[in-house]
Protein backbone atom coordinates (compact mmCIF):
# COMPACT_ATOMS: atom_id res chain seq x y z
CA UNK A 1 0.00 0.00 0.00
CA UNK A 2 1.14 3.18 -1.14
CA UNK A 3 0.89 6.82 1.14
CA UNK A 4 0.64 10.27 -1.05
CA UNK A 5 1.12 13.09 1.27
CA UNK A 6 -0.49 16.33 0.95
CA UNK A 7 0.80 19.44 2.35
CA UNK A 8 -1.79 21.80 3.86
CA UNK A 9 1.52 24.69 4.39
CA UNK A 10 4.55 25.13 2.32
CA UNK A 11 7.00 25.52 5.61
CA UNK A 12 10.25 24.97 7.20
CA UNK A 13 8.48 22.16 9.58
CA UNK A 14 6.98 20.29 6.75
CA UNK A 15 10.17 19.87 5.38
CA UNK A 16 11.56 18.25 8.65
CA UNK A 17 8.69 16.46 9.34
CA UNK A 18 7.57 14.52 6.36
CA UNK A 19 9.50 15.57 3.35
CA UNK A 20 12.78 14.55 4.34
CA UNK A 21 11.61 11.63 6.30
CA UNK A 22 9.62 10.16 3.29
CA UNK A 23 12.37 9.99 1.24
CA UNK A 24 13.42 6.73 3.09
CA UNK A 25 10.73 4.91 1.81
CA UNK A 26 9.88 3.62 -1.60
CA UNK A 27 6.34 3.54 -0.30
CA UNK A 28 5.60 6.86 0.40
CA UNK A 29 5.83 10.46 -1.57
CA UNK A 30 5.02 13.58 -0.70
CA UNK A 31 1.95 14.52 -3.47
CA UNK A 32 0.96 17.41 -3.17
CA UNK A 33 0.99 20.66 -1.41
CA UNK A 34 -1.01 24.18 -0.29
CA UNK A 35 -0.25 26.95 1.10
CA UNK A 36 -1.84 30.58 1.80
CA UNK A 37 0.57 32.40 -1.09
CA UNK A 38 -0.03 30.17 -4.79
CA UNK A 39 3.51 31.85 -5.87
CA UNK A 40 4.81 30.29 -2.73
CA UNK A 41 3.55 26.94 -2.91
CA UNK A 42 4.83 26.67 -6.62
CA UNK A 43 8.12 27.83 -5.57
CA UNK A 44 8.00 25.39 -2.52
CA UNK A 45 6.81 22.49 -4.85
CA UNK A 46 9.75 23.48 -7.20
CA UNK A 47 12.72 23.50 -4.90
CA UNK A 48 11.20 19.71 -3.03
CA UNK A 49 9.89 18.24 -6.26
CA UNK A 50 6.62 18.19 -5.29
CA UNK A 51 4.38 17.31 -8.41
CA UNK A 52 1.04 18.86 -7.69
CA UNK A 53 0.59 22.40 -6.07
CA UNK A 54 -3.57 23.25 -5.36
CA UNK A 55 -5.49 26.30 -5.30
CA UNK A 56 -6.47 26.10 -1.70
CA UNK A 57 -6.64 23.58 1.23
CA UNK A 58 -10.30 22.50 0.41
CA UNK A 59 -8.89 21.43 -2.84
CA UNK A 60 -6.24 19.47 -1.94
CA UNK A 61 -8.59 18.22 0.50
CA UNK A 62 -10.53 16.79 -2.07
CA UNK A 63 -7.76 15.22 -4.06
CA UNK A 64 -8.86 11.94 -4.26
CA UNK A 65 -5.30 10.24 -4.46
CA UNK A 66 -3.99 12.35 -1.15
CA UNK A 67 -3.67 9.55 1.64
CA UNK A 68 -2.59 11.80 4.32
CA UNK A 69 -3.12 14.75 4.92
CA UNK A 70 -0.56 17.10 6.84
CA UNK A 71 -1.04 20.77 8.37
CA UNK A 72 1.65 23.04 9.76
CA UNK A 73 -0.16 26.23 10.09
CA UNK A 74 -0.05 28.91 12.49
CA UNK A 75 -1.71 26.75 15.81
CA UNK A 76 -5.06 28.70 15.71
CA UNK A 77 -5.88 27.01 12.38
CA UNK A 78 -4.82 23.77 13.20
CA UNK A 79 -8.34 22.54 14.33
CA UNK A 80 -10.50 23.85 11.10
CA UNK A 81 -8.21 22.28 8.69
CA UNK A 82 -7.67 19.15 10.93
CA UNK A 83 -11.79 18.64 11.45
CA UNK A 84 -12.39 19.11 7.47
CA UNK A 85 -9.34 16.95 6.33
CA UNK A 86 -10.76 14.22 8.42
CA UNK A 87 -14.12 14.15 7.95
CA UNK A 88 -13.10 14.05 4.12
CA UNK A 89 -11.81 10.32 5.22
CA UNK A 90 -8.55 11.37 4.87
CA UNK A 91 -5.75 10.18 7.65
CA UNK A 92 -4.59 13.61 9.31
CA UNK A 93 -1.02 14.48 10.90
CA UNK A 94 -1.04 17.86 12.52
CA UNK A 95 1.82 19.74 14.29
CA UNK A 96 1.29 20.65 17.98
CA UNK A 97 -0.68 21.57 19.76
CA UNK A 98 -3.12 19.54 17.34
CA UNK A 99 -6.14 22.36 18.79
CA UNK A 100 -6.44 24.60 21.84
CA UNK A 101 -9.44 24.32 23.17
CA UNK A 102 -11.36 21.65 24.20
CA UNK A 103 -14.49 22.11 21.88
CA UNK A 104 -11.89 21.44 19.16
CA UNK A 105 -10.94 18.50 20.15
CA UNK A 106 -14.61 17.03 20.31
CA UNK A 107 -15.22 18.68 17.14
CA UNK A 108 -12.14 16.50 15.71
CA UNK A 109 -13.00 13.54 17.49
CA UNK A 110 -16.28 13.80 16.07
CA UNK A 111 -14.84 14.45 12.29
CA UNK A 112 -12.56 11.13 12.87
CA UNK A 113 -15.50 9.06 13.83
CA UNK A 114 -17.38 10.22 10.57
CA UNK A 115 -14.57 10.06 8.22
CA UNK A 116 -12.78 7.12 9.72
CA UNK A 117 -9.37 7.60 9.38
CA UNK A 118 -6.44 8.34 11.97
CA UNK A 119 -6.06 12.06 13.37
CA UNK A 120 -2.30 12.27 14.95
CA UNK A 121 -0.69 15.02 16.50
CA UNK A 122 3.21 15.47 15.41
CA UNK A 123 4.96 15.69 18.35
CA UNK A 124 8.69 14.63 17.95
CA UNK A 125 9.19 14.24 21.34
CA UNK A 126 6.96 11.08 21.40
CA UNK A 127 8.60 7.59 22.58
CA UNK A 128 12.42 9.02 23.62
CA UNK A 129 14.61 6.15 25.35
CA UNK A 130 15.06 8.82 28.72
CA UNK A 131 11.48 8.25 29.15
CA UNK A 132 11.51 4.85 29.31
CA UNK A 133 14.36 4.50 31.90
CA UNK A 134 13.00 7.57 33.90
CA UNK A 135 9.29 5.00 34.26
CA UNK A 136 11.35 2.12 35.15
CA UNK A 137 13.26 4.31 37.88
CA UNK A 138 9.96 5.09 38.76
CA UNK A 139 7.84 2.14 39.02
CA UNK A 140 11.11 -0.11 40.58
CA UNK A 141 11.32 3.00 43.30
CA UNK A 142 15.39 3.03 42.12
CA UNK A 143 15.93 6.90 44.03
CA UNK A 144 12.91 6.68 46.35
CA UNK A 145 9.36 7.95 46.72
CA UNK A 146 8.94 11.18 44.04
CA UNK A 147 8.86 14.46 45.61
CA UNK A 148 7.77 16.15 42.46
CA UNK A 149 8.86 17.07 38.70
CA UNK A 150 10.46 20.98 37.08
CA UNK A 151 10.39 21.55 33.31
CA UNK A 152 11.80 24.44 31.89
CA UNK A 153 11.41 25.62 28.15
CA UNK A 154 12.74 29.10 27.06
CA UNK A 155 13.69 29.90 23.53
CA UNK A 156 15.15 32.46 21.77
CA UNK A 157 11.95 33.87 20.16
CA UNK A 158 12.52 37.80 19.83
CA UNK A 159 9.43 40.05 18.96
CA UNK A 160 7.84 39.91 15.60
CA UNK A 161 5.57 39.65 13.04
CA UNK A 162 5.18 35.70 12.89
CA UNK A 163 2.19 33.64 14.77
CA UNK A 164 3.87 33.19 17.87
CA UNK A 165 3.62 37.21 19.02
CA UNK A 166 -0.03 37.21 17.71
CA UNK A 167 -2.70 35.76 20.50
CA UNK A 168 -5.59 35.70 17.92
CA UNK A 169 -3.38 32.78 15.94
CA UNK A 170 -2.37 31.07 18.83
CA UNK A 171 0.83 32.56 19.98
CA UNK A 172 2.95 32.20 23.19
CA UNK A 173 5.28 30.39 25.28
CA UNK A 174 3.06 28.23 26.66
CA UNK A 175 1.17 26.84 24.11
CA UNK A 176 4.89 26.40 22.01
CA UNK A 177 5.87 24.39 25.83
CA UNK A 178 2.79 22.99 26.48
CA UNK A 179 3.02 19.47 24.37
CA UNK A 180 6.32 19.13 24.97
CA UNK A 181 6.01 19.39 28.86
CA UNK A 182 2.74 17.51 29.20
CA UNK A 183 3.74 14.52 27.22
CA UNK A 184 6.36 14.27 29.18
CA UNK A 185 4.54 13.85 32.22
CA UNK A 186 2.24 11.64 30.24
CA UNK A 187 4.52 9.43 29.57
CA UNK A 188 6.24 8.80 32.87
CA UNK A 189 4.31 10.28 36.13
CA UNK A 190 0.87 10.07 34.14
CA UNK A 191 -1.58 12.70 33.72
CA UNK A 192 -5.27 11.09 34.63
CA UNK A 193 -7.06 12.65 37.01
CA UNK A 194 -4.45 15.47 37.69
CA UNK A 195 -5.66 19.48 38.52
CA UNK A 196 -3.96 22.55 36.68
CA UNK A 197 -3.59 25.88 36.96
CA UNK A 198 -1.38 28.59 35.23
CA UNK A 199 -0.32 32.18 35.57
CA UNK A 200 0.90 34.74 33.18
CA UNK A 201 1.16 38.51 32.59
CA UNK A 202 0.19 38.40 28.95
CA UNK A 203 2.66 41.61 28.69
CA UNK A 204 4.39 40.08 25.47
CA UNK A 205 4.80 41.70 22.10
CA UNK A 206 1.00 41.57 20.60
CA UNK A 207 -0.32 40.57 23.88
CA UNK A 208 0.68 37.14 24.07
CA UNK A 209 2.36 35.30 26.98
CA UNK A 210 6.05 35.61 27.37
CA UNK A 211 6.52 33.80 30.14
CA UNK A 212 4.46 31.31 31.87
CA UNK A 213 4.28 29.46 35.24
CA UNK A 214 2.20 26.07 35.19
CA UNK A 215 1.43 23.73 37.58
CA UNK A 216 0.12 20.32 38.04
CA UNK A 217 -1.46 18.39 41.23
CA UNK A 218 -0.54 14.57 40.91
CA UNK A 219 -3.13 11.97 42.43
CA UNK A 220 -0.56 11.31 45.02
CA UNK A 221 0.05 14.70 45.85
CA UNK A 222 2.86 15.92 44.20
CA UNK A 223 3.32 18.55 41.95
CA UNK A 224 4.89 19.18 38.81
CA UNK A 225 6.08 22.52 37.62
CA UNK A 226 6.57 24.13 34.31
CA UNK A 227 8.07 27.77 33.86
CA UNK A 228 8.48 28.66 30.30
CA UNK A 229 9.39 31.95 27.97
CA UNK A 230 10.60 34.03 24.78
CA UNK A 231 13.70 35.76 25.31
CA UNK A 232 16.97 35.72 24.54
CA UNK A 233 18.33 31.91 25.52
CA UNK A 234 17.50 28.50 24.89
CA UNK A 235 16.68 25.53 27.78
CA UNK A 236 14.78 22.77 27.33
CA UNK A 237 15.15 20.17 30.68
CA UNK A 238 13.16 18.21 33.21
CA UNK A 239 14.34 17.60 36.27
CA UNK A 240 12.30 14.51 38.63
CA UNK A 241 13.52 15.24 41.97
CA UNK A 242 13.08 11.59 44.77
CA UNK A 243 13.38 11.43 48.22
CA UNK A 244 17.39 10.18 47.21
CA UNK A 245 18.44 11.95 44.57
CA UNK A 246 17.49 13.98 41.35
CA UNK A 247 17.54 13.09 37.80
CA UNK A 248 17.90 15.89 35.45
CA UNK A 249 17.76 15.73 31.90
CA UNK A 250 19.07 18.63 29.80
CA UNK A 251 18.28 19.79 25.80
CA UNK A 252 15.64 17.55 25.50
CA UNK A 253 14.93 19.15 22.03
CA UNK A 254 18.04 17.98 21.21
CA UNK A 255 17.51 15.33 18.60
CA UNK A 256 15.29 17.30 16.26
CA UNK A 257 18.69 18.37 14.58
CA UNK A 258 19.20 14.82 13.93
CA UNK A 259 20.28 11.58 15.37
CA UNK A 260 21.73 13.10 19.30
CA UNK A 261 21.84 10.66 22.99
CA UNK A 262 20.67 12.69 25.56
CA UNK A 263 22.32 12.52 28.95
CA UNK A 264 20.23 11.40 32.24
CA UNK A 265 22.36 13.27 35.14
CA UNK A 266 21.48 11.61 38.71
CA UNK A 267 23.21 13.34 41.84
CA UNK A 268 21.94 11.31 44.68
CA UNK A 269 21.34 12.50 48.55
CA UNK A 270 25.24 11.89 49.45
CA UNK A 271 26.29 14.28 46.01
CA UNK A 272 27.40 11.14 43.90
CA UNK A 273 26.63 11.84 40.26
CA UNK A 274 26.22 9.25 37.32
CA UNK A 275 25.82 9.70 33.93
CA UNK A 276 23.09 7.52 31.62
CA UNK A 277 23.46 8.10 27.71
CA UNK A 278 20.42 7.12 25.90
CA UNK A 279 20.82 5.69 22.29
CA UNK A 280 20.94 8.50 19.88
CA UNK A 281 17.71 8.89 18.16
CA UNK A 282 16.28 11.53 15.65
CA UNK A 283 13.15 12.90 16.72
CA UNK A 284 11.85 13.48 12.99
CA UNK A 285 13.03 10.37 11.67
CA UNK A 286 11.41 8.48 14.29
CA UNK A 287 8.28 9.90 14.45
CA UNK A 288 8.05 9.56 10.29
CA UNK A 289 8.53 5.35 10.90
CA UNK A 290 5.53 5.72 13.23
CA UNK A 291 3.31 7.43 11.57
CA UNK A 292 4.09 5.11 8.62
CA UNK A 293 3.86 1.97 10.62
CA UNK A 294 0.54 2.72 12.00
CA UNK A 295 -1.03 3.76 9.16
CA UNK A 296 -0.05 0.49 7.41
CA UNK A 297 -1.77 -1.33 10.66
CA UNK A 298 2.57 -2.37 10.91
CA UNK A 299 2.62 -0.51 14.90
CA UNK A 300 0.21 -0.42 17.29
CA UNK A 301 -1.23 2.51 19.69
CA UNK A 302 2.24 4.89 20.20
CA UNK A 303 1.10 8.32 21.69
CA UNK A 304 0.37 10.26 19.38
CA UNK A 305 -3.24 9.05 18.24
CA UNK A 306 -6.06 11.07 19.28
CA UNK A 307 -6.57 9.39 22.60
CA UNK A 308 -3.43 9.93 23.93
CA UNK A 309 -3.82 13.83 23.12
CA UNK A 310 -7.11 14.07 24.43
CA UNK A 311 -5.85 14.61 27.72
CA UNK A 312 -3.33 16.68 26.73
CA UNK A 313 -5.00 19.24 24.83
CA UNK A 314 -7.62 19.53 27.63
CA UNK A 315 -5.20 19.98 30.46
CA UNK A 316 -3.61 22.76 28.43
CA UNK A 317 -6.61 24.79 27.58
CA UNK A 318 -7.91 24.43 31.44
CA UNK A 319 -4.55 25.61 32.47
CA UNK A 320 -4.51 28.73 29.82
CA UNK A 321 -8.14 29.48 31.25
CA UNK A 322 -6.48 29.40 34.49
CA UNK A 323 -4.28 31.81 34.15
CA UNK A 324 -6.62 34.42 31.54
CA UNK A 325 -9.28 34.28 34.90
CA UNK A 326 -6.09 35.20 37.02
CA UNK A 327 -4.80 37.89 35.19
CA UNK A 328 -8.52 39.24 35.11
CA UNK A 329 -8.89 38.87 38.72
CA UNK A 330 -11.46 35.80 38.46
CA UNK A 331 -11.08 33.26 41.34
CA UNK A 332 -9.59 30.10 40.18
CA UNK A 333 -11.24 26.74 41.48
CA UNK A 334 -9.39 24.37 39.20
Amino acid sequence: MSLAIGLIGATGIAERTMIRPSQEYHDVSVRAVAASDPDRAEDYARRHSIPHVHADYEDLIADPAIDLVYISLHTAGHARWAERAARAGKHVVVEKPLCLTRPELSAIAAAQRHGGGHVLEALPTLGHPWHRTVREWLRAGTFGELDGVRSRFDFAVQPGPGYRWRPDLGGGCFYDSAGYWLQALQDTVGITDVRGTGYSDFDGFGGVDRRFSAALVLPTGQRALLECSFGTTRTTEHVFVFREGTVRIRGVLLPVAGAVSLNITVVARDGSRTVTRTPAVSYYTQQFARIRALLRQEGTHWGAELGASEPRIALMDRIHESARRSMSGSVEEE
